[in-house]
This record gives C-alpha cells, structure tokens and sequence, in this order.
C-alpha cells in the first residue's frame, strides 16, 4: 500500500511541509495518501537554488551523470511492484498495465545512461574561401541551463522520466511539476534522486496546484520548459513562457488504416486495435479513435472486433484479470458520455459497450459518427473508438490529415507502396506499420505537429533540446 504521507523534494532535500494534497484512489474513490504541496515561496526558492546549481551541474562529469542514472535503474528496479502498484492506485491503472509502465520507466534510465557519455561534438571545415585558411572550427554541446518541467496524469512515470532522465544525462538542473492526481510515481523517483550525489538544487519534485504554479510558465530564470498535457493548456503555457524555448507533448485524435490486404492477419490486427483503442481506459494521446477500414474485409472485421471489444473484462484495476479501469474522474467520464451522446444524437451507432458508472466507463466502438462532432475531432481521452470504411486509399490518408492533431498514425498493410506513401503523405510525427499508433519505444523520436505540440521527446532528441551548441573557432597561427 501506499505511505500515508509523502513529501515533496526542494533542492534534493524532502520537505514534509503540509499534508493539503489528497490523493485518492481512482478506483474506490477513497482517499489513498496525502501529499505536500508546494507554495509560490517553496517554486521560488526551488528556481532559485537550481540557478545556483547550475555551475556544479555543468561540471558534474557524465560518467557521474552516468551513475546517477544507474543508481535510479538499481533502485527501480529493487522497488519495482511498489511503484506498480502505486501507479494502480493513483492512476486507476490496470495492475498489468503499471507493471509496463514501470518496465519503461527503467527503459528510459537505462537510455538516458548510456546517452549521457555520449553527448559528442564535430569538426567544422571552415575552409570554404581564402580568408578562413588557418582557421578551425569546433563546435559541443553545453547544458541550457535550468528546465521546467510539468507532467501529466496518464503516464505519470514514464512522462516524468523523459523529461527528467535526460536532463539529468545533459547535465541540466530542473524543477518537476507532476500533476495533482498522480504524484506519488514522481515523488518516490525524487527519494531515489535524492540518494544520489547530485549537486544540491540539481532537481525540485513540486505538486502544485495549476493555478498557483504560474512560475513554472513564466519565470525567466527558466531557460526551457517541457510540458505534457492538454492541447489547450499547452498552447495556453506557449503564450506566458517569455523567451525560454518550449517543448509541447500534447494531445490526438490518432487513426489507424487497415489496408483491404490482410489475409490471414485479420484476427492479429483486431488484437492490436483492441489494444491501442482501449488499454488504460484510452486515456493516451496516442490512443487509436479512428479506424479505417477497407471496404473489402470491413464486415470481417468489424464483426471480430466488437466481440473482441465486448470480451474485455472491467473492473478493478489491482485485479490482473481487468483490462479496463476507471477514467481519472467522475467529471472526465461524463464529459466523454456527453460526446458519445451527442454522436449518437448526430446519427451514430454504438455496436459495442457504451455503458457508464462513474468514472468507469465501458470500452465502446461506435459507427456512422459524423466528422463534425466532439467525438471525431477532439481528442477522446477515453475507451472509444471509431470505426469507418474505405474505399480509396488516397481518400484514406486525406481523411486522417483532416485532423487538428497530428501526433502518431498507424496503418496494417502488405504493401510496401502504400506504407511509403503514408510515411510521405501523412501529417504527424511518426507512421507506425503493421502496429497501432500507439506504439513507442523510449529511444525513438516522439512528437506531433498541428495541435499536437512542438519538438520530440525520445532521451538523445530530448537532451538536443536540454543543450545548446557553443562554437569555438581557432586561428592556428597569429
């Protein structure tokens, strides 16, 4: 179970400095632990001490960063069911589902140590005209200085940590916002920095309410700010963060294309939508919401996959046999119903699930859901799918572009033409091939475009943001 109270870390250093903060489960809606949050002074004094850490973290060497990174894989690894099973109980996540979560949480350490003694620089030829013979130049990678990070509820773990793990394998001081619902994961990665010997004010783990946090936006001492959430938020921080460089990781709507060329990989394929459509109660941006099927195998499908939607058992997430949990709240699940019935107000059809208690909401696969409503153009954040015919495949991928969103895009197919064309054609971050679009892998490249965010995560991409390139250029004889 989880400690009944938790600190929060300012410059290293866990402070029990209230108990204001309640975090409930969001399974039994009952009160889980109590956490401190942290005050405007508490931000203050936090930016201000990693400002002054920022010399020591420059000459923190890597294979000191290296090792920290190390120390965290050893104990994650050491504390691994614990953090699973806090992750059920904060996030309402399925027991099965956390474990993965923590699984990739030292995925990502792991990485990020194996980048930090790696972070290389280059040669410039200079010598592209008379006036530059005898001179050289040299260009590497410095720390941007310190970083603002703001985390979000669904991947409490695995989003901290790629924010976090890179920064600490470029050498970059920061202080953590994890969300409100979900702190405990970010605060036990905190006691595990904390073992470490990081320069002190190398990392502050905050909660904070978001509307008294504004100096993770809008201090300038911050040199950059991650932030991973809602488009709307997100968008919203962009305008109030001043000069500092900002990284968006935001929402989708994503789709996946079934080709008509599937042969006998039709029961595979159903599997993996499934699976993209619903784990963790949908509530990913990169969550499958729309399913494209040819013409030719849609009746095939379509008929596998509402008895796979409906096989899926709901309940308690500590139990290993749940697949879907709960939503994160009350308040979400009725929003997601309210879309649903506006859909179906429009003309749509449910052919699987569509219940709702609470915040447990059933998985559900509708059709006929018209391209104007809540349901198909906002991001569902939620354990509902959509399923649409095709007939051309260009008329495909124009129906998958006419999205605000534009993060991962998935696609089953045979032939290596149209997997091409996709990777061309497709406005998003990444084209997953015979997989759903929310697959990742915690080295890759990961971002959108649109209304989907700006810049990519992926620990070496991450740490090209966390670094800036300083140029030296020398005369060899004067």
């Amino acid at each position: 179970m989880l400690n009944k109270t938790y600190p929060y870390y300012l410059a290293n250093q866990a402070v029990a400095a209230n108990t204001d903060l309640e975090v409930t489960d969001k399974f039994s809606g009952e009160v889980a632990t109590r956490v401190a949050m942290a005050d405007a002074a508490a931000i203050d004094k936090a930016i201000g001490l990693a400002v002054e850490a920022m010399p020591a973290m420059r000459a923190f060497a890597p294979f000191k960063r290296q090792a920290v990174l190390e120390h965290c894989v050893k104990r994650f690894r050491e504390r691994y069911d614990e953090l699973a099973l806090a992750l059920c109980i904060e996030a309402g996540k399925p027991i099965n589902d956390s474990k993965g979560e923590v699984t990739r949480l030292i995925d990502t350490f792991k990485v990020a140590a194996e980048e930090a003694v790696r972070i290389d620089g280059e040669i410039v030829n200079l010598q592209i005209s008379p006036r530059a013979n005898g001179y050289h130049g040299y260009v590497k990678r410095v720390p941007i200085g310190p970083c603002s990070f703001i985390s979000p509820f669904n991947f409490p773990l695995n989003l901290t940590a790629h924010k976090v793990a890179p920064a600490i394998a470029a050498g970059v001081p920061f202080v953590l916002k994890p969300a409100s619902r979900t702190p405990v994961g970010a605060l036990i990665m905190g006691e595990i920095l904390a073992e470490t010997d990081l320069p002190k004010g190398a990392f502050s783990i905050l909660p904070a309410h978001r509307d008294g946090a504004d100096l993770f936006t809008t201090d300038e001492r911050f040199k950059l700010l991650s932030f991973t959430g809602s488009p709307a938020v997100g968008w919203e921080l962009k305008k109030k963060a001043g000069k500092k460089k900002v990284i968006l990781e935001l929402g989708g709507n994503a789709a996946a294309i079934v080709d008509g060329d599937q042969g006998g990989k039709l029961d595979y394929v159903v599997d993996r939508l499934a699976f993209g459509a619903f784990y963790q109660s949908g509530q990913s941006c990169i969550g499958v919401q729309r399913i494209l099927v040819h013409a030719s195998i849609y009746d095939a499908l379509r008929e596998k996959l509402i008895a796979k939607t409906r096989s899926l058992v709901m309940g308690d997430p500590k139990d290993e046999k749940t697949f879907v949990g709960p939503m994160i709240s009350e308040s979400e699940s009725k929003r997601l119903a309210g879309w649903m019935e506006s859909a179906v107000q429009a003309g749509a059809t449910i052919v699987a699930g569509g219940k709702v208690d609470g915040a447990m909401f059933e998985a559900t696969l509708l059709e006929g859901v018209k391209r104007d409503t809540d349901l198909y153009r906002k991001e569902a954040f939620g354990p509902v799918a959509i399923l649409e015919r095709f007939d051309d495949f260009g008329a495909a991928l124009a129906t998958v572009n006419d999205s605000d969103f534009g993060l991962q895009a998935g696609m089953f197919t045979d032939s290596l033409a149209h997997a091409h064309r996709a990777w061309d054609e497709l406005e998003v971050g990444g084209v997953v091939i015979n997989d759903v679009p929310s697959f990742r892998v915690d080295n890759m490249p990961y971002g959108g475009v649109k209304d989907s965010g700006l810049g990519r995560e992926g620990v070496r991409y991450a740490i090209e943001d966390m670094t800036e390139l300083r140029l030296m250029v020398m005369r060899e004889t004067w």
